[in-house]
C-alpha cells in the first residue's frame, strides 16, 4: 500500500485518478480548492477509510506525508483559466514549487500533469516531445501555456539539482464523464447543446483538428508513467492520435444524440491552435500503452453522463 497525494483531486481527471488508485489498494489524499473541481465528483469516495479530502490551494505550502504525488491542480479550460489569469500562472508556478519542495522533503516520486498547450499553435505535425512549440507569451492563453511550460522547467531544475524522481506527461484533449458542464470545452459544449436541441457553435470554419482521448485511457497512461523506472522522466505525450475536425465532432454528436440542433459558425478565438495531434511513439515504447477507446464509444458514455446530469442536477449545468 502506498500513500498517494493527488492535487486537483476533485476535478474531471483527478477524481477518476483517485478512484483508480483506491481500487489498487492505496491510501489517497485528495487536495483541491474547488475552483473548478466539484464535490459531487468525490462523494462516492468519502466513506472509504483510505480516502482523505483536504481543502487547500496549492499556491500555499502543504505539509503532509506521502509516497507519491500527482500534481493535477490547475484550471484546464480557457473559460476557467482566463477568468483569473494571474492566479492561473501562480497555480502553475507556485503550485509546482510547493509540490516539488514537498517531494524534496519526503523523497517522494512526483508526476506533473502538463499539457499539449506547451506546443502552442504548432508548426510541427504531429507533435513530438522534442518540438519546442510555437507559443504567444502575451496572448489570452499564455497564462496557461507559459505557466505549464515554466512548471516543466521547474521540474527539471529540481531533478537536476536535487535528484528528484520526476515524471512529466503532456496531456492532449481528453473527454469523458465528470467533465465540468460549463468548462467551455468542445466536447461538453457540443453534447449539452445537442441534448437541449440548441444550435451547436463552431468557431471558424470547423476545419481545425483535435485528437480526443477518453478519460479511462488517459488515467491508465498516467499511472503507468508513475510506475516507470526512475530514469524515465518524460515528457511523454499522452493522447489519442486519431485526428478529427471540429466539424466532424459536431456532426458525430448530433448523430449520436439524435438531436435537432443546427450548426452555426462564430469567429475563431485568438491563438486557437489549427492542428493538434500527438505522436505517441514514446508512450508506446516506454509505457507499453496506447488508447483503446474509439471516439464514438467514448462519446456514447459521455453523452449518457450529461443526459443524466441534465435530469438530476440541472442547476449544475446552468452555471458555476
Amino acid at each position: 500500500m502506498k500513500r498517494i497525494l493527488v492535487t486537483g483531486g476533485s476535478g474531471f481527471l483527478g477524481s477518476y485518478l483517485c478512484e483508480k488508485l483506491l481500487e489498487s489498494g492505496n491510501e489517497v489524499i485528495c487536495v483541491d480548492n474547488f475552483f473548478t473541481g466539484a464535490k459531487r465528483n468525490i462523494y462516492h469516495l468519502m466513506d472509504n477509510p483510505r480516502f482523505e479530502m483536504i481543502r487547500h490551494d496549492v499556491t500555499e505550502p502543504l505539509n503532509v506525508e506521502c509516497d507519491e504525488i500527482y500534481n493535477l491542480a490547475c484550471p484546464a479550460s480557457p473559460i476557467h483559466y482566463q477568468r483569473d489569469p494571474a492566479q492561473t500562472v501562480k497555480t502553475c508556478v507556485h503550485g509546482a514549487i510547493n509540490m516539488l519542495e514537498l517531494s524534496r522533503r519526503l523523497k517522494a516520486k512526483i508526476l506533473q500533469a502538463s499539457t499539449s498547450e506547451v506546443y502552442g499553435d504548432p508548426a510541427v505535425h504531429p507533435q513530438v516531445e522534442s518540438y519546442w512549440g510555437n507559443v504567444n507569451p502575451i496572448g489570452l492563453r499564455s497564462c496557461y501555456d507559459e505557466g505549464k511550460r515554466c512548471a516543466e522547467t521547474l521540474f527539471f531544475c529540481y531533478h537536476l539539482q536535487c535528484a528528484l524522481p520526476i515524471k512529466i506527461v503532456r496531456i492532449f484533449n481528453t473527454y469523458g464523464p465528470r467533465m465540468h458542464p460549463n468548462d467551455g470545452r468542445v466536447v461538453s459544449n457540443f453534447i449539452l447543446q445537442a441534448l437541449k436541441n440548441e444550435d451547436i457553435t463552431i468557431y471558424g470554419d470547423g476545419q481545425q483538428t483535435r485528437s480526443f482521448c477518453y478519460r479511462d485511457d488517459l488515467i491508465d497512461a498516467m499511472i503507468r508513467m508513475m510506475n516507470t523506472p526512475e530514469d524515465v522522466t518524460g515528457p511523454v505525450n499522452i493522447g489519442n492520435p486519431g485526428e478529427f475536425t471540429i466539424l466532424e465532432l459536431a456532426e458525430t454528436v448530433i448523430e449520436l444524440t439524435d438531436s435537432k440542433s443546427k450548426i452555426v459558425r462564430m469567429p475563431l478565438p485568438a491563438d486557437d491552435p489549427r492542428q493538434r495531434k500527438p505522436d505517441i511513439t514514446k508512450a508506446r515504447e516506454l509505457l507499453k500503452w496506447q488508447p483503446s477507446t474509439d471516439l464514438k464509444t467514448g462519446l456514447i458514455k459521455t453523452i449518457a453522463y450529461f443526459d443524466d446530469l441534465l435530469k438530476t442536477a440541472p442547476e449544475f449545468c446552468r452555471g458555476t
